[in-house]
């Protein structure tokens, strides 16, 4: 898996965490660094810590299960990114924060960060079919999610939830574009 793939599967699984990070911003009376830093920080170190556990238990089926890998990363990237895509589309506009609800205690994030991050425990079972080298992708999805959500909560502050559904629409969009190219490289179809 090449460094531009990587980083849209970074960018593509950050998504959810980014709509949270804005409903959190959107929450805040007052924007800081520092409380931007621990809703980034808590939501970097599940999304790469998921993958990791993906991977570690990935690793166990993979020898049994190489002549279908691409077809179970085409599945698990189409069925995120589907579902990414259903609740961008979905009426309601549920902000996972209510309005007055700025809190960041370890309770409500740990809540918040293991929501927005298990999906990224049935990638780290693909990266572990796709035999990708571990240690640096949890680093760049880790570090990716960490910037967007940081991002998140000031866009949210300044913006209110306007690209709340879009930024989560593009990342299923995302996802079940690689999840095509990946099944699409292994039948021989495509070859970059």
């Amino acid at each position: 898996m090449n460094i531009a793939e990587l980083f849209l599967i970074a960018v593509g699984l950050s998504m959810d965490a980014f709509a949270v990070s804005v409903c959190k911003g959107l929450s805040m009376e007052k924007f800081t660094w520092k409380k931007a830093g621990i809703v980034g920080t808590y939501f970097g170190v599940f999304q790469a810590g998921m993958p990791l556990l993906g991977y570690l238990l990935g690793v166990q089926f993979r020898d049994i299960i190489t002549t279908v890998d691409h077809w179970i990363a085409f599945v698990l990237l189409g069925i995120i990114g589907g579902n990414m895509i259903k609740e961008a589309c979905s009426k309601e506009n549920e902000c996972c924060c209510k309005a007055q609800d700025e809190e960041l205690d370890v309770r409500t994030m740990l809540g918040l960060a293991v929501a927005t991050s298990i999906d990224a425990l049935a990638v780290g079972v693909t990266f572990a079919f796709l035999k990708v080298s571990i240690g640096p992708a949890v680093s760049f999805i880790g570090i990716t999610t960490f910037i967007l959500s940081v991002s998140g909560v000031k866009i949210g502050n300044v913006f209110g939830s306007k690209y709340e559904k879009r930024a989560e629409f593009a990342g299923g969009i995302i996802l079940i574009l690689l999840g095509i190219k990946i099944l699409l490289e292994h039948l021989g179809i495509l070859a970059f």
